[in-house]
């Protein structure tokens, strides 16, 4: 089967959506990392695109602000300006946000009116816009959770808010690369791994998933500003403190100690994994191997950035990276699941 000039522009459409997606991510690491999260307290979907355009407009939201227990509690002296900063922050995370929205929603109408998408691939890709949607309610969920008491997200919701955004990504970007290369295409010798490590690989895809899960527990809590050393933590592989809390699976979501552990672990095993995986694949699928190489080398760059990140105590741009990092990694793990496929 031959991929139609039809077909290559579903997916490139596609693979900008994951491009704002990614974007859109980038920024709200920036906005999670600078703690402007919280500075605006209304979810406004539609009259929320438009910035305060005035100076009495500026003091009505500040003194929306001014009634938030981050304020009080953390930012009680802050200005305007610095109320202004966080703001343009997370108001550009939502701008994005919404933008994706009308770059997937109008392309996919005039694909659909064209003929263009049809039946289950029709349905199926709307359903990426009902997830975009549900990803971005996530997103008002978890600020919610700091607009009351305690001015800290919840690291659960936080998890779930990256998580759908991963999962979005992740979707479109194997449903382009399936339009770009069907299933029956031939590639050539070699073209299609062994059974192993087609499942190896899947696996892969779920690990990665799993971390970046973990990642969000590790920023949710702040876990990266403890055990600022590495390859130990405070000079023991294992933290005496990881089951201090009880009940006993609590730690795993709310102490420092086992929520970084457990990141670190899933480091570990990807780092013994995916050269695997990768050495399979060179020996199994041939035309796999470019995927094969790039992943083994952003691989190397990911764990880079995560060690510089902890030893330097989580400065924004390389904390920032390294979460960009993830979707990276998670875009070239998949990738090479769909090379070996076809």
């Amino acid at each position: 089967m031959t991929t139609t000039n039809s077909q290559r522009a579903v997916a490139w459409w596609l693979f900008a959506c994951c491009a704002m997606v990614f974007l859109t991510m980038v920024v709200g690491g920036v906005t999670r990392l600078t703690h402007s999260g919280l500075s605006i307290v209304e979810w406004k979907p539609l009259i929320g695109a438009l910035p305060p355009l005035t100076h009495a407009d500026w003091l009505e939201l500040f003194a929306k602000y001014q009634q938030t227990p981050e304020f009080i509690q953390r930012n009680h002296d802050m200005t305007l300006d610095g109320f202004q900063f966080i703001f343009w922050w997370e108001w550009a995370h939502r701008l994005l946000g919404r933008s994706i929205g009308v770059v997937f929603f109008l392309p996919y109408a005039w694909f659909l009116v064209r003929g263009r998408l049809r039946g289950a691939l029709a349905a199926k890709v709307f359903g990426f816009f009902i997830l975009g949607g549900l990803q971005g309610a996530m997103g008002w969920y978890m600020v919610k959770s700091g607009l009351v008491d305690d001015p800290r997200v919840s690291q659960y919701r936080l998890a779930a808010h990256l998580g759908l955004a991963f999962l979005l990504f992740g979707l479109m970007g194997w449903t382009g690369l399936g339009m770009l290369q069907p299933r029956d295409t031939k590639v050539g010798a070699g073209g299609t791994a062994a059974p192993a490590t087609q499942r190896l690989g899947t696996w892969l895809v779920s690990l990665v998933f799993v971390m970046v899960l973990s990642g969000a527990l590790v920023a949710g809590i702040h876990a990266g500003l403890a055990y600022n050393s590495f390859p130990l933590m405070n000079g023991n592989f294992v933290p005496p403190e990881i089951f201090m809390i009880d009940p006993l699976w609590l730690n795993f979501f709310t102490n420092m100690a086992t929520v970084q552990f457990d990141h670190r672990m899933i480091a570990w095993a990807l780092m013994g994994l995916i050269p695997w995986f990768s050495w399979r694949i060179w020996n199994e699928a041939p035309a796999a191997r470019p995927a094969a190489v790039l992943l083994t080398l952003w691989l190397a760059v990911q764990v880079s950035l995560g060690i510089a990140t902890l030893l330097l105590q989580v400065p924004v741009a390389l904390a920032a990276s390294h979460q960009a990092g993830a979707m990276v990694l998670f875009g070239l793990v998949i990738w090479a699941n769909h090379a070996i496929r076809r």
